[in-house]
């Protein structure tokens, strides 16, 4: 890969028990075309070991973005909020809710956590399509990530 390329890579940590979002999420970001290299943990522990590099995972790259599910098993998604935010240096790393939960606490709870947008899962295949294109275009495309590139094209 050339260094050019490697700029554009962008390292996202998926946290998603559920096995049919996952592969939906990984075939829509294949179908992208953008560099995506897409991590998957399926639990809140395994989520806080990558992120601290403990193993399997001690290799891991750091993410640039986390997409977190709050409906997991062993520590909830809400868990893992309050740790990354609590820690001086992965608190920089955006943390993008993903979840099929509209329950209005468990949404403003999220928040209270500081993390830095909620998206609920849509259940028809065309609208969650289009809703992860829509991430997928904000958070890797138009936003200005920590230690990244800019990808925007400049107006003249």
């Amino acid at each position: 890969m050339k260094a050019r390329d490697q700029l554009k890579q962008f390292e996202v940590l998926l946290v998603e028990d559920n096995p049919g979002d996952v592969r939906l999420i990984e075939e829509i970001l294949k179908e992208s075309g953008t560099h995506i290299r897409l991590n998957i943990v399926r639990d809140g522990v395994e989520a806080m070991a990558f992120l601290h590099r403990e193993e399997p995972y001690a290799h891991a790259a750091a993410p640039d973005i986390i997409v977190l599910d709050l409906n997991l098993p062993r520590k909830n998604g809400h868990e893992v909020i309050a740790e990354v935010k609590a820690d001086r240096i992965l608190k920089r790393i955006p943390v993008i809710v993903f979840t099929g939960s509209e329950v209005e606490e468990d949404i403003s709870k999220a928040y209270d956590l500081h993390v830095n947008c909620c998206i609920i899962k849509p259940f028809n295949l065309d609208r969650f399509i289009y809703v992860v294109r829509q991430m997928q275009d904000f958070w890797l495309n138009v936003t200005k990530l920590p230690g990244k590139r800019s990808t925007r094209v400049r107006e003249r």
